[in-house]
C-alpha cells in the first residue's frame, strides 16, 4: 500500500489465565470487571463483607514488566469500595507499591480510609481455595508478623498484566519494525525519536508503545499525529545526506549489501542493469538509508559509496563521476 505515513495505535489487552480460580468462580474477578461492577451494579458491593485485591498477576512464563496502571487501578477501587461500604474489609495484597507521582495520593488516601496492605513474595506464594462451606480462602505469609494470615473475601479481584494486542507480532513483520522484550513496538530512540518506530515514517503511540495512563496515550497521539503531519504536510519531501549510493554499471548482484546492512535498506531490483549487462542490480533509496556505510566497506565490487565519504575523499584522489552523483542525491 503506497501512503505518506503510518500511526500504529493498535493498545493493549487484560491477560486472563487459569489462575487463582480465574474463571471457576464468579467471586474472583479482573480489576476491569470490579470497574465494571463497582459502576453499574454497586448494590454487590454494598453486600460485602470483605474485599481481596492480589497484586501482580501474570503469566508464570512471563518477562516480569510493570504494567504500569495496575497500583493507582487498585488504590482507585479501593477507595471506591470503601466509600459505597464503609463496613467493608478491603485487603490489598502486593509485591510493591508503584504510585508514582502524585499518585501517590490515592495510595495514602486508600491507608487513611482503612485499606490494609500486606505484603507476599516469591517465596510464600498466595493460596486460593474453596473452603466447605463453599467460601473462598485466601492464605498470605505476612513478613513482619512471621506468620501466614487467612483471608475470606466475598470477592477477589485480580490486577493482570497489561500484555500486547493480538496481532502484534504480525503487523510488526508487515511493517518491518522491531518489537521490545516485553513484546511491544520498540521506538527508534528512546529520548531524540520515542514516537518514531525503526522504519521511516511509522509513529507509535498508545499502550501498542508500552502500558500507560489515558493522559499519556493522548500526549503519545498528539505526538505521533505532529511527526505524521511533518510528512504528511509538505508538497515535497527532501531527502539526502550522508547516504549510500550505487553505481549500478559497477553492481554484479552479489546481494552483499543485502545481506549485510543491519537496517534491510538495499533491494535487487530486476529492472535494474548492473555490470555487463546482466538484469538485477542493487537500489539503496536515499530516504530510508541511515548512512552507517556498512554496505560500502563490505562490497566486493567497490560499487556502493558513502556520500562526503567516498574513496576518492579519504584518499585525496581527483574527484571523478560520483561527484556528479553526489550532487544528485544532495540536490534530490
Amino acid at each position: 500500500v503506497q501512503h505518506g505515513a503510518t500511526i500504529v495505535a493498535t493498545g493493549g489487552g487484560e491477560w486472563r489465565g487459569n489462575v487463582y480460580r480465574l474463571g471457576e468462580d464468579d467471586r474472583v474477578v479482573t480489576s476491569l470487571d470490579l470497574e465494571e461492577i463497582i459502576t453499574h451494579r454497586p448494590e454487590r458491593i454494598a453486600e460485602l463483607d470483605s474485599v481481596v485485591f492480589i497484586q501482580w498477576v501474570r503469566p508464570p512464563d512471563q518477562i516480569g514488566y510493570c504494567s504500569r496502571t495496575c497500583c493507582t487501578n487498585t488504590m482507585k477501587n479501593a477507595i471506591r469500595v470503601r466509600l459505597l461500604n464503609p463496613d467493608c474489609q478491603v485487603f490489598v495484597l502486593y509485591k510493591d507499591i508503584i504510585t508514582y507521582g502524585f499518585r501517590e495520593a490515592f495510595y495514602t488516601e486508600a491507608r487513611q480510609r482503612g485499606v490494609v496492605f500486606i505484603r507476599y513474595d516469591d517465596s510464600h506464594l498466595l493460596q486460593v481455595q474453596r473452603v466447605d462451606d463453599g467460601g473462598l480462602e485466601v492464605r498470605v505469609f505476612e513478613p513482619s508478623l512471621q506468620q501466614e494470615i487467612v483471608l475470606y473475601p466475598g470477592l477477589l479481584s485480580l490486577s493482570m498484566a497489561i500484555e500486547p494486542a493480538q496481532g502484534t507480532e504480525r503487523l510488526a513483520e508487515l511493517l518491518d519494525v522491531s518489537l521490545s522484550s516485553e513484546g511491544f513496538f520498540l521506538e527508534s530512540h528512546l529520548k531524540m525519536r520515542p514516537m518514531d518506530l525503526a522504519g521511516e515514517g511509522i509513529f507509535v503511540c498508545g499502550m501498542a508503545h508500552y502500558p500507560k495512563f489515558i493522559e499519556e496515550c493522548i500526549t503519545n497521539a498528539q505526538s505521533a499525529a505532529a511527526r505524521a503531519i511533518t510528512i504528511l504536510s509538505p508538497p515535497q519531501l527532501f531527502v539526502g545526506g550522508v547516504v549510500s549510493i550505487i553505481d549500478q554499471e559497477k553492481c554484479v548482484g552479489c546481494l552483499t549489501c543485502v545481506r549485510t546492512c543491519p537496517f534491510g535498506i538495499p533491494k535487487v531490483r530486476y529492472e535494474d542493469v548492473g555490470v555487463g549487462g546482466i538484469k538485477g542490480a542493487a537500489y539503496i533509496d536515499p530516504s530510508l538509508c541511515t548512512g552507517c556505510g556498512t554496505c560500502s566497506a563490505e562490497c566486493p565490487a567497490g560499487a556502493i559509496q558513502l556520500v562526503s565519504y567516498r574513496d576518492e575523499q579519504i584518499m585525496g584522489l581527483p574527484l571523478g563521476d560520483w561527484a556528479e552523483q553526489e550532487a544528485k542525491v544532495i540536490c534530490s
